[in-house]
């Protein structure tokens, strides 16, 4: 059953981006399934229009962590429905939207919690690591994060504490590696080694590819093994 309006809302709140959301992974294949699962990922919020001003940013370089709250702009036209198939579960079973962080979501709102680096007011940008948005995501709000109210050690987890992902090791050809600075294959490691094939894809020795900054990347899995085959430059 589709995810649909039953009764008028008393009111709409009306939301545009104050940034956009700079990346050198540039699709919905390959992004990192959670924030801060690559922590060595780059990424840079770039404030826009009426929200270039710097006093906006004082007292934030105070902060270790913040929450970005974004637009999943990829799936706005995707359909929506009450249950989601996790990836984590093998892309098979169900589970209720509000209990999953699917991106496929009635308001299309996704949160992440990043880790602050720099906050540079004369370019009205900040410089975040372990995000988990793609290129040109729109960001609608910026909040510091609290670890005394945020950070909740014992809450439980759901079906997250019932498995694990199974991460794999990844290699890289003699080629690939050469085409690479020894940081872009760490961070692209850190990113292939969480598996970004749809789950429901079984057949080992297909060949993947995904754009990572200036670069297309071609993969192949067999088992737990993920080999890099070649990274191109992009025309």
């Amino acid at each position: 059953m589709n995810m649909t309006h039953q009764h008028a809302a008393p009111s709409v709140l009306t939301i545009e981006p104050v940034a956009f959301f700079r990346s050198p992974l540039t699709s919905k294949f390959g992004i990192p399934r959670q924030s801060g699962l690559v922590e060595g990922l780059h990424g840079v919020v770039e404030f826009v229009g009426e929200y270039r001003q710097a006093e906006a940013l004082r007292g934030l370089d105070g902060y270790d962590y913040v929450w970005l709250i974004w637009g999943f702009s990829a799936n706005v036209s995707a359909q929506k429905h009450p249950t989601v198939r996790p990836p984590l579960l093998g892309g098979n079973e169900r589970m209720g939207v509000w209990a999953t962080r699917s991106p496929f979501r009635p308001n299309n709102l996704g949160l992440s919690s990043v880790r602050l680096l720099r906050v540079d007011a004369d370019t009205m940008t900040i410089l975040v690591a372990g995000a988990d948005l793609m290129d040109g995501t729109p960001i609608y709000d910026v909040k510091p994060y609290l670890p005394y109210v945020d950070s909740h050690a014992d809450a439980r987890a759901g079906f997250t504490e019932q498995r694990t992902w199974q991460t794999l090791q990844v290699a890289f050809s003699d080629e690939a590696a050469a085409a690479l600075s020894a940081a872009d294959r760490e961070v692209l490691c850190r990113v292939l080694e969480q598996d970004p094939r749809p789950q429901y894809h079984a057949d080992d020795g297909r060949c993947y590819g995904m754009p990572y900054g200036d670069y297309n990347v071609r993969f192949t899995v067999c088992g737990r093994l993920l080999c890099v085959e070649s990274v191109e430059k992009l025309s």
